[in-house]
């Protein structure tokens, strides 16, 4: 069974200045057509961590594997390695201090293979720069023993369930035993015992955990498969946005009925969950990691798909882009592109809240709507009740978190600032004058409630009272009567470093499998996962290489049957897509084998019932049988004028233009109107402020 490659790009770069990790060759060194040595556990050598990899030595004739002898750092680690079926030698290399170790391959006549291995510390970082602090554990509320911070260290500890003839599982003690209900599992077509090894440790200052069917208490070995594992590996993502500074008592979950019953076997951290950590650059560390520990303990993985929804879809969406090859192909669920392109509804939400709570108040509901841009305008009162206390200082500090140590201006000026934007110091820096992130955020020339206004749904005297009244955030993301005004340094930070999510590098040869449940009008329509997000992505992708045939979009709706259909059917079909990828020995680039081997049954649609698929071609603005199903509308700044891919965070200003509107402004609603865009009006039809190219992927912030 052969490991996926890692894709990566290289290039040069400095931070505020990240370095764009090189590609390496993981065969170095070796003569052409003969001996060959690869790094498994993680294809890249320069970024292993733990002090050991899983190693592979091809030798040019499977005859004469015998004499190959291998050496780390000149030590002899020969007896390490074991025969495979395909006459290659697997070996688990341990020991590996921090820093670069040179692991070679001999085989007499046969040639010389080398491969320089840089380890980093089972705590990291790795590349994601220097780590938060304080950072408080939260090992107990995983069973672990209490650690200690701010490395939050515990032992691995290994536990067992069993799923029940009733569907439920339950804790085991000894997984050589047989309870009378114990169900079974079906995996490569024989039946298997439902008994699942839980693994739970620390890696990269999270808590991991790994599952997977098991026979007995033997532990795992990386040169024999499981009879329990089909081979492959589902990462799980959890969601939320949030500041950090603490472990996180959760994870994405790996014991998954879905995933487990069919073989596969599930991991995820704690840093995995973005409301632990809204960083998707700390969350791709922490997947590698886990993953590369994955692998030295079951063995190569043929392929990584990712699941998860909200913000573990903008992890998946994210990862995917910028850390090309973590995870194979992606099914996010109920997606948003990236944090930094939510930010702007959800502050919108708030201000416009606000605005409506007083000035506004006379607005009808119908008028509200129009202005949001949403299905429904509880849409945006969900976006402030949820997220919008992600913007301040101190209102979204989790428990864990002192109230002692979080920062007060006068009391504790030093102290946490639970602003989302923190996990991202390390990428943008700080403010000198104020001491917090800098900041992306921009609301100065946008026209709230531009469509409205167009569609005579709101008078000229509305509109120019909303925009003169509605105002901004302040560092500390309380409203003031000032726009909002982004930091130029951040804004080039976000493009240069994809925070913003392009989809112009990863994802451009990533398949994905976009899983939209639709909440739009869930309950009363009080739900922030709204339908347009999964198109904004899908605008990107065409704007940035031409074609989003790599992207599916499956609607449903958000019942348990439906869900459940969806979900068996998009894991399978995302199997298919990355089996048929694997087996293509073409020459075609990356992109054009993902688009060729789409399964012939796998396209955009949506389920009408549990048991009916439609498959159609979805569109934005929305149409067809699928449209009329769950139609898809906007969001506030879609509704002022920003087009579907939302890629302005800044945009560059125009003088207002009285000819561009539909309706007549009295001398004196112009001069208004002038006063409250004193610089001009947003100039959608021009790069936003700082756009450029991202520099590349894998970029790399430093290891310490």
């Amino acid at each position: 069974m052969t490991n996926r490659a890692w894709r990566s790009t290289a290039v040069l770069a400095a931070l505020a200045v990240p370095i764009l990790l090189t590609s390496v060759a993981t065969a170095a060194e070796a003569s052409p057509s003969r001996l060959t040595i690869t790094t498994v556990s993680n294809p890249r050598p320069d970024l292993v961590s733990g002090g050991q990899v899983l190693i592979r030595v091809t030798p040019s004739d499977p005859g004469s594997a015998r004499q190959v002898r291998v050496t780390a750092g000149g030590r002899d680690v020969t007896s390490a390695f074991h025969s495979e079926a395909d006459g290659s030698l697997l070996g688990l290399v341990t020991g590996l201090r921090d820093g670069g170790t040179d692991v070679t391959a001999t085989a007499g006549h046969g040639g010389r293979a080398s491969v320089r291995v840089v380890n980093h510390p089972i705590t990291g970082p790795v590349f994601s720069g220097r780590q938060q602090q304080p950072f408080y554990c939260e090992t107990t509320a995983y069973g672990l023993p209490p650690a200690t911070m701010p490395l939050c260290s515990a032992p691995t500890q290994v536990t067992y369930q069993y799923k029940t003839t009733a569907g439920k599982f339950q804790p085991l003690a000894d997984p050589a035993s047989r309870p009378a209900d114990l169900a079974t599992a079906t995996v490569g077509g024989h039946p298997v015992p439902y008994v699942v090894r839980v693994e739970r440790g620390t890696i990269d200052r999270a808590v991991y955990e790994i599952a997977a069917l098991t026979s007995d208490a033997t532990a795992p070995s990386p040169y024999t498969a499981s009879p329990g594992w089909n081979g492959k590996l589902v990462y799980t993502f959890g969601g939320g946005c949030n500041a950090g500074y603490h472990q996180g008592a959760t994870t994405g979950g790996v014991v998954n009925d879905l995933f487990l019953a069919q073989g596969y076997a599930v991991a995820s951290s704690s840093l995995n969950v973005l409301d632990n950590n809204c960083s998707p650059i700390i969350s791709a560390e922490a997947a590698m990691m886990v993953k590369e520990h994955f692998i030295t303990t079951y063995g190569p993985v043929a392929h990584t798909i990712g699941w998860g929804g909200s913000g573990g879809a903008i992890q998946q969406y994210d990862i995917a882009e910028a850390y090309p090859g973590i995870v194979d192909g992606i099914i996010p669920g109920v997606s948003f592109p990236d944090p930094m392109t939510t930010f702007g509804p959800v502050s919108d939400c708030e201000l416009l809240n606000h605005y409506f709570a007083g000035n506004g108040a006379s607005f009808t509901a119908a008028q509200k709507l129009a202005v949001g841009g949403w299905n429904s305008y509880d849409t945006c009162v969900s976006w402030e009740l949820t997220f919008a206390n992600r913007a301040t200082a101190t209102d979204s500090c989790n428990a864990a978190i002192p109230v002692s140590a979080r920062w007060d201006p006068v009391t504790n000026p030093n102290g946490v600032r639970c602003n989302s934007n923190e996990q991202f110091v390390n990428q943008i820096g700080r403010d000198p004058k104020t001491g917090f992130v800098r900041t992306p955020l921009d609301n100065v020339g946008v026209q709230y409630g531009l469509d409205a206004l167009r569609a005579g749904k709101i008078t000229p005297a509305q509109f120019i009272d909303l925009n003169a009244s509605v105002g901004g955030l302040d560092y500390t993301g309380k409203p003031v009567a000032q726009r909002s005004t982004a930091d130029p340094k951040a804004l080039d930070a976000v493009y240069r470093d994809d925070i913003y999510n392009s989809a112009s590098q990863g994802l451009r040869s990533t398949p994905i499998i976009d899983q939209r449940t639709d909440l739009d009008f869930a309950g009363t329509g009080n739900d922030i996962h709204t339908s347009d997000w999964s198109y904004v992505l899908r605008r990107r992708l065409l704007d940035a290489n031409g074609t989003a045939a790599n992207q599916v979009i499956i609607e449903n709706q958000p019942t348990a049957e439906q869900q459940a259909a969806a979900s068996g059917y998009e894991l399978d079909a995302m199997d298919r897509w990355l089996t048929a990828i694997d087996r293509d020995g073409s020459h075609r680039p990356a992109a054009a084998k993902v688009i060729a081997n789409r399964p012939a049954d796998l396209s955009d649609g949506c389920y009408v019932s549990a048991t009916q698929r439609v498959q159609e071609k979805l569109t934005y603005p929305s149409s067809g049988q699928c449209g009329a199903a769950y139609p898809v509308a906007g969001n506030t700044r879609t509704a002022a004028g920003e087009g579907t891919a939302m890629n302005t965070l800044k945009c560059r200003l125009e003088p207002v233009d009285f000819r561009s509107y539909p309706v007549r402004f009295t001398p004196a609603e112009q001069t208004a109107l002038r006063s409250a865009f004193p610089s001009g009006v947003c100039d959608y039809s021009r790069p936003g402020v700082g756009e450029r190219r991202p520099a590349g992927t894998w970029l790399d912030y430093g290891s310490r």
